[in-house]
């Protein structure tokens, strides 16, 4: 193995990435951090601020702790500018996300309980969203993850507490590369540190092509904007694993490029609720989408569910057994995200009574996603959904499809999961997993 110094490696990413477009820059400390903020925040909203402006920008940071920041990231807020007019400003464009500023830097210092200098430091439109730790070849990857615990301890909430702000860290020694979301401490563990990988889910572990692809400016902001969950249950970020990713960048281009339904291989136990979750959050932005229905059996539809589905489209679901409560919310051109079971499901576009209410979706553009597909979809129902949403596309997710060899006789003859749903989009097997430390092994 060639050896390679830490400085040396660090150096060889910011000259990676200034060729990738990012702006290379100096900032030595927190009034260095601050005053390219002040540029770079202006300059993406095209505002010249005054001291008395900025320092409203600046109180309007320094609130929260890294979950509440998360949020303040994502909102806009309003300035009163000296004229007393007043204007909104975003922090981060997170529907044109390639439309930002990109800087890197290195051995910021920053002072809290101690003083710390970090290695390398991505800002996007002047706030630090992501910080890199470098280790020399040789050394553990644990030894840079313990170091952003010591930064979280002594520095990350000194002054204005812009380092709060990092939503992803990566950690490499030039050989392994790994990341993770931002916590706070006490939710940081390392073994929810992921590798990236390409869409055949190979590894991909070095520090030069997971830059190349992970850290490239579009994919970077990308990920920072739509593939980290706010988790309202727990208050953490969630940074969405490789495979899941791709499953829903998948399932986002058939949408949007045909009318061909699909479904998602991924292994029980991998986060295919989490996946689906975010498939829906994204698809319900899109406006020709008219509804997404996520459909669970009875059974799956748990507190868990309800709750961060809730959180994020108020009344989504309803965990009552009332079918009332569903045709209402079909009814309502207002609902965009509607979680039920498929029992439910089934008796609205069965039951006279409800069919008046609900006969203009039959030729709406709907999105259903069916969770455990291969459990809930093998009998009359599905024929039934499929026949009343007539121009619905399916999407079903399943640890364990079904083929032509496994396939057994039911009520619609010997049918397969893609007899029902169309081709794989994506998959991620028992195999992959165990390769991952994604599940237990088993003999």
């Amino acid at each position: 193995m060639t050896y390679q110094s830490e400085a040396a490696l660090e150096q060889q990413l910011i000259t990676q990435l200034s060729t990738q477009g990012y702006e290379s820059v100096t900032i030595s400390d927190e009034s260095d951090l601050l005053l390219n903020l002040r540029q770079q925040l202006g300059r993406h909203n095209d505002i010249t601020f005054s001291d008395r402006e900025f320092e409203q920008v600046l109180n309007h940071l320094n609130k929260g702790n890294v979950f509440d920041r998360a949020k303040t990231l994502r909102d806009r807020m309003a300035i009163t500018r000296d004229d007393e007019t007043t204007v909104w400003i975003e922090f981060i464009n997170q529907h044109r996300w390639c439309q930002n500023q990109y800087q890197v830097t290195n051995q910021i210092t920053m002072t809290g309980r101690y003083e710390n200098r970090y290695d390398v430091t991505l800002l996007i439109n002047g706030l630090p969203l992501v910080q890199i730790e470098l280790k020399r070849r040789g050394l553990e990857l644990k030894e840079a993850f313990n170091q952003v615990q010591r930064y979280h301890k002594h520095s990350f909430s000194a002054s204005y507490g812009l380092f709060q702000y990092v939503q992803i860290f990566v950690l490499s020694n030039g050989v392994n590369t790994k990341y993770f979301s931002n916590n706070p401490l006490r939710s940081l563990d390392f073994k929810q540190t992921f590798y990236w990988t390409d869409e055949d889910n190979q590894l991909i572990t070095q520090l030069e092509p997971f830059a190349d692809t992970f850290l490239e400016k579009c994919h970077l902001s990308k990920m920072i904007t739509k593939y980290i969950v706010l988790n309202e249950s727990y208050k953490i970020l969630m940074v969405l694993r490789p495979y899941q990713y791709y499953a829903v960048e998948r399932i986002i281009k058939q949408v949007s490029d045909t009318d061909k339904n699909g479904y998602i291989w991924h292994t029980t136990g991998s986060g295919k609720t989490l996946t689906s979750f975010k498939a829906s959050q994204i698809l319900i932005e899109q406006p020709e989408i008219h509804k997404v229905l996520f459909v669970v059996d009875r059974n799956d539809l748990d507190y868990q569910t309800t709750k961060e589905f809730n959180h994020f489209s108020d009344g989504s679901v309803d965990s009552t057994s009332n079918t009332n409560v569903l045709v209402k919310q079909l009814a309502d051109d207002k609902v965009k995200l509607i979680v039920t079971t498929i029992q439910k499901l089934n008796n609205a576009i069965t039951k006279p009574k409800y069919l008046s209410r609900i006969d203009k979706l039959r030729q709406a553009n709907m999105v259903i996603i069916f969770d455990e597909c291969h459990r809930s979809q093998f009998g009359d129902t599905h024929g039934r959904i499929t026949k009343f949403f007539s121009a619905a596309q399916l999407f079903g997710f399943t640890g364990t499809p079904i083929f032509a060899e496994t396939a057994m006789s039911t009520a619609l003859g010997k049918k397969t999961t893609e007899d029902l749903f169309d081709k794989c989009l994506h998959k991620y097997t028992i195999e992959d997993a165990i390769r991952d430390d994604n599940v237990l092994g088993f003999s």
